[in-house]
């Protein structure tokens, strides 16, 4: 490779790790109410303790609680989950933290502990329900796809899966022949556009992030 292509490389780093980190959210973001909900937990979290110092400790956990949910799923695949199950994780989370904020006043450091016990069970949540939905993709025969919200940038996406619950050695010689087409259809895909599809599904697994190459 000539030094000319260095500059478009580094350019290309640049780009993928720059909308990396704008778009990082946490899944728990892409839910339709999360704005509304963790906009009234912030403005509300003054009325909950009687120790001043309370009040900027929860306010830093709620201010970070997307991107610290993105820090601390560590998924071995791509953190990308249904709606169903988005909805299903939301709903637990809104209802504990509703039930805080009903309560009076608290004692010193209840308040931030309460939220740091419905942080990490919000983590467990989605943690199990990302990794069950690949589960049970794979309990099909051959190539089968969900659809899904990606957790990176909330967009609609799907994952493809490999299963391997064929009931027959004729279903099964089937499957891994839809196996090596999808493979080669995805082969001659443009070498951009799987790029960024590595980018965009891969990045949050990855260490360093993704680089975009051509």
């Amino acid at each position: 490779m000539d030094g000319h292509g260095r500059p478009d490389q580094a350019m290309a780093l640049l780009v993928c790790l720059g909308m990396t980190a704008a778009l990082a959210r946490g899944c728990l973001h892409c839910d339709v109410h999360f704005s509304e909900k963790f906009s009234f937990y912030r403005h509300h979290v003054n009325l909950k303790s009687w120790w001043v110092g309370d009040i900027p400790v929860s306010g830093v956990l709620l201010t970070e609680w997307s991107q610290n949910t993105m820090k601390e799923l560590h998924l071995a695949i791509p953190a990308e989950i249904t709606r169903e199950k988005l909805d299903q994780v939301a709903g637990a989370v809104y209802q504990r933290m509703d039930q805080l904020y009903q309560g009076k006043m608290y004692f010193p450091g209840y308040f931030p502990n309460e939220l740091r016990a419905i942080f990490r069970e919000q983590v467990r949540l989605l943690q199990n329900a990302i990794i069950e939905s690949r589960i049970d993709c794979q309990r099909h025969c051959g190539i089968f796809q969900y659809e899904t919200i990606s957790c990176i940038n909330c967009t609609d996406s799907h994952v493809v899966c490999f299963g391997y619950y064929c009931k027959s050695s004729a279903q099964w010689e089937s499957a891994v022949q839809g196996l090596m087409h999808y493979i080669s259809v995805w082969h001659k895909q443009d070498v951009g556009t799987r790029a960024v599809y590595l980018c965009t599904h891969w990045t949050s697994v990855t260490t360093p992030p993704c680089v975009a190459t051509a």
